[in-house]
């Protein structure tokens, strides 16, 4: 193998398939040739090269980014070319034009590892003398230089017995050769002299085993390269106890680190990899031989490692050390995802992911506060990802059985950042309600969401609607379901803006035709009464008689779990059907962790009613929703607001209607400012996010951002279904066929199989999207997909294409024992595409 495709192949390409884009600085112009030839290599690379004019490749360079994003595109990854150094401060970064692309996925070089001379020591690892000589004596060897160290030198026998040629190769298959290669080696043992040669010329590797059999050579020659790495990265001196361990000399550093990092990152090899690191690392003692040393290095070679490194980023957070803390979570490492580590990593990550949020959402808050239009717009375009990040937090934080130590003190630093910014937004907006009325003015209210979207499409005869209403779908949960949404129609997603109080009977009552106009809240023995142009509106049955005696046959309605799960039949005639589910609003109210994760599952229904609305030749869709919600985790002790004095009547924990006079903590405004017709004369709520009742953790009923601007999507359903290539086999495996788990984190995986043929057939059909649940005999679900890697968090789906394997964790129900299926579903038809019967082995 020559420099240049040692380079492209082992070095670039794999960088490219893990980050999708990458940035190749070259001050020395070295690599630009071989950059600009991957374009050509047939691997779906689109190369922009900045050499010739800096604008254009900017331009090319952002067109290619656009179309990494979409479904069908004609190129799988991005490597972009820069003749220049790469830039080392935040300042350097600002004034380079292509920082943000590496930012988006990695640059080249990242690390001592990558310099050419490393580079040259790792291609041509036979010879690490001469490569160095040759360095010493010229500044920059040419790659025809380097390729001509060792002429015609090699190891024969185990060239012709592991049918590899380089010794880089040999080194590998020795540590981890295929089964095949392991027959060859078991038939003779002539090769082990040439093997101990190689291993000292190498690696100065001197084998002590007087054996000439592969297992027990290989025991010893993967300890001397895992403490190798370890030594090699460790920034002070070996203790003690370890300075005698053998390990290799300092030049064959970059060939030992390139060993490593290939055998954890190999699918291949990374289980080998596991069980081989643990055994060493119990041998040798290093979690006690290590007690003392803080900083490891950069790398953790073994397991106990991990957890300096997480010490490490759990201080920058608490520290507010943003650079540090970025730094230590854009590490990979396989340790980071193992069993409870990877709940803990992912609680970290989204804790800081809500904190950066938070920071940033609290320095531009000023600018959009000086009118209420601007706090909505900027609640609507940037704001609301603070409510996101929050949310996906909090599901973290449900998702990790102990957040206890440390941990604890993560969760509280996230809260409270969330519950500042989140004050501060609340005290503008609850600002301008007092100078204000509400909805805003010229903005879509959501008491006029059925006059002004749905009504009008039911005048076109024949023409089949569908009205989605999902209870408790806040604004950002909108916009995710949105994103969700857009490959399965045409879609449009609108902000509206809530009738309060913003609890389910008024905001479901506001979406009724002429509610804008007719809904009145009236006063009955100190309760609230709703009537709708003189009918009463007490409960569900009674919404849904308004549509009834309207539209007669045209209208039918049916829960959203039941259209789903059943196989529905409506009459042609019948063109408008509501769709109705308070699941998410339910689990809310009763179980804040269930209810996080359930939000998912809402989404997958509604997609799947989708596909079904389709075929049932349905031509639109509206999802629609009552109030939003906010979730009050860092509520203490006294965190409530004292009731104004007055004649009032409570609606929910958020808001009173009546008449009385304010006081400090409550604001009391004329209910007709705040939209509100009938019998009240006034409304009162809280300035801050909390309630009149101590203990909730889950608002609505009130107003603020959170509570009242909502989302309302638009789905122009197409009868053409998209039409795709034959269809994948999907397969499930676990643990080499192991049928048992002996932790609640299994982690099992997903391969959409096909061969070259078919790969390269269907290389521009979009990733197979599937859902992974584990079933007991009853068919219930015990457990999911955990959120985090391969698992988009708010599906809870895992895309993968042909050719494809990828790794899944479960989180199962910790309540559950005993035989259970593990199923790969379609999310939108629910239809297997693969299962694997299982059984539970917990220890504990």
């Amino acid at each position: 193998m020559t420099l240049k495709t040692y380079i492209q192949n082992d070095v670039l390409l794999p960088r490219l398939t893990k980050h999708t884009v990458l940035v190749v600085y070259d001050p020395a112009r070295r690599y630009h040739e071989l950059c600009r030839e991957m374009a050509d290599e047939g691997h779906r690379i689109n190369v922009v090269d900045a050499s010739a004019s800096s604008l254009e490749s900017r331009e090319a360079a952002q067109a290619a980014l656009l179309v990494l994003g979409q479904t069908a595109r004609p190129f799988d990854s991005l490597l972009i070319y820069v003749p220049a150094a790469p830039p080392l401060s935040d300042e350097d970064k600002q004034g380079d034009p292509f920082s943000m692309y590496a930012e988006c996925g990695a640059a080249f070089p990242a690390s001592d590892g990558d310099e050419f001379q490393s580079l040259c020591l790792r291609a041509k690892a036979d010879f690490p003398s001469d490569i160095r000589r040759i360095f010493a004596e010229t500044q920059n060897p040419s790659f025809e230089m380097i390729d001509a160290v060792g002429g015609g030198a090699g190891w024969p026998q185990l060239q012709a017995l592991l049918q590899v040629e380089s010794a880089r190769d040999i080194l590998f298959c020795l540590l981890a050769p295929s089964d095949k290669q392991k027959d060859a080696l078991a038939k003779q043992d002539s090769w082990a002299a040439e093997a101990k040669t190689l291993l000292q010329t190498t690696l100065g590797q001197v084998l002590q085993t007087r054996a000439k059999k592969w297992p027990v050579m290989a025991e010893e020659i993967w300890r001397f390269v895992l403490f190798s790495e370890f030594a090699f990265d460790l920034p002070v001196a070996l203790p003690d106890a370890l300075a005698n361990v053998p390990r290799a000399r300092d030049e064959a550093a970059p060939l030992i680190e390139d060993l490593c990092e290939r055998l954890r990152n190999d699918q291949r090899t990374q289980g080998q990899y596991i069980e081989r690191a643990a055994t060493i690392e119990s041998d040798l003692s290093l979690p006690t031989a290590c007690h003392s040393i803080t900083d490891l290095g950069v790398r953790d070679t073994f397991a106990f490692e991990e957890r300096t490194f997480f010490a490490q980023a759990v201080d920058a957070m608490l520290r507010d050390d943003a650079d540090r803390l970025r730094a230590v979570l854009g590490r990979q490492s396989i340790w980071m995802k193992r069993g409870d580590n990877l709940a803990q990593w992912a609680l970290l990550k989204a804790g800081a992911d809500l904190v950066q949020a938070c920071q940033d959402a609290e320095r531009q808050l000023p600018t959009h506060s000086h009118s209420q239009a601007a706090l909505l717009d900027f609640y609507v375009s940037g704001l609301r990802d603070v409510d996101h990040r929050q949310r996906l937090f909090e599901q973290a934080a449900g998702d990790h059985f102990d957040s206890s130590g440390e941990l604890a003190k993560v969760v509280q630093r996230a809260r409270t950042v969330y519950r500042k910014v989140a004050d501060l937004a609340q005290n503008v907006f609850v600002r301008h309600l007092e100078k204000g009325t509400w909805p805003p003015v010229g903005r879509l209210a959501n008491a006029d969401v059925f006059d002004k979207l749905v009504a009008p499409k039911l005048q076109e005869s024949g023409r089949r609607v569908a009205l989605f209403l999902v209870d408790a779908l806040r604004y950002e949960l909108g916009v995710e379901l949105h994103k969700q949404l857009i490959d399965d129609g045409a879609t449009e997603l609108q902000a509206t803006y809530a009738q309060l109080p913003s609890v389910t009977p008024v905001g479901m009552a506001s979406l009724l035709p002429n509610a804008g106009q007719d809904l009145q809240l009236t006063r009955r023995a100190d309760k609230l009464v709703l009537v709708l142009a003189g009918q009463p509106l007490a409960n569900v049955g009674q919404r849904m008689d308004v549509l009834r005696k309207r539209y007669g046959q045209r209208f039918a309605e049916v829960g959203l779990k039941e259209f789903v799960r059943d196989k529905p039949s409506f009459p042609d005639r019948v063109e408008l059907l509501v769709i109705r589910t308070n699941e998410m609003d339910a689990l809310f109210e009763s179980n804040l962790e269930t209810a996080l994760n359930s939000v998912s599952k809402t989404f997958q229904q509604v997609r799947a009613a989708l596909h079904k609305l389709r075929g049932l030749g349905f031509q639109d869709a509206i999802i629609a929703t009552d109030h939003g919600f906010y979730l009050n985790t860092s509520a203490q002790a006294g965190d409530v607001c004292e009731k104004p004095a007055g004649n009032w009547v409570a609606v929910h924990d958020r808001m009173l209607l009546g008449d009385g006079s304010a006081h400090a903590g409550s604001v009391v405004l004329p209910a007709q400012t705040l939209g509100i017709q009938g019998d009240f004369a006034q409304a009162a709520l809280p300035r801050a996010m909390i309630a009149y009742q101590a203990g909730v953790h889950y608002f609505h009923g009130g107003a603020s951002l959170q509570e009242a601007v909502l989302p309302v999507i638009g789905v122009r359903l197409s009868s053409e279904e998209k039409q795709t290539g034959k269809k994948p086999k999907v397969t499930l495996t676990y643990k080499r066929g192991s049928k048992r788990i002996t932790t609640r984190l299994p982690v099992v995986d997903i391969s959409v199989d096909g061969d070259a043929e078919q790969i390269a057939l269907f290389a521009d059909e979009p990733a197979v999207e599937v859902l992974i649940e584990a079933h007991n005999k009853a068919g219930e679900v015990v457990g999911e997909a955990k959120v985090g890697g391969p698992v988009n968090a708010a599906t809870r789906t895992v895309s993968a294409r042909r050719g494809e394997t990828v790794q899944v964790t479960l989180r199962m129900d910790e309540t559950f024992e005993g035989k259970f299926t593990i199923k790969v579903l379609d999310p939108l038809t629910f239809a297997t595409f693969s299962k694997l019967d299982l059984e539970t082995d917990y220890t504990v």
